[in-house]
């Protein structure tokens, strides 16, 4: 099964990459799950995709 986190509004590269490895790092541990990849959105936004077994 796949799900996917949305980061919040990050314009600046360098708070787009701590966000991201935060949000990417917390779900992974929280929820035992494989981080697979993400996409930055024209809005400064980002989509991080999971995927978790069963």
């Amino acid at each position: 099964m796949y799900f996917t986190r949305v980061i919040k509004y990050s314009p600046a590269a360098d708070k787009m990459a701590e966000e991201l490895e935060k949000v990417i790092n917390e779900t992974c541990q929280q929820e035992n799950v494989d981080f697979i990849t993400f996409s930055i959105t024209n809005t400064a936004k980002a989509i991080a995709v999971f995927k978790k077994e069963g």
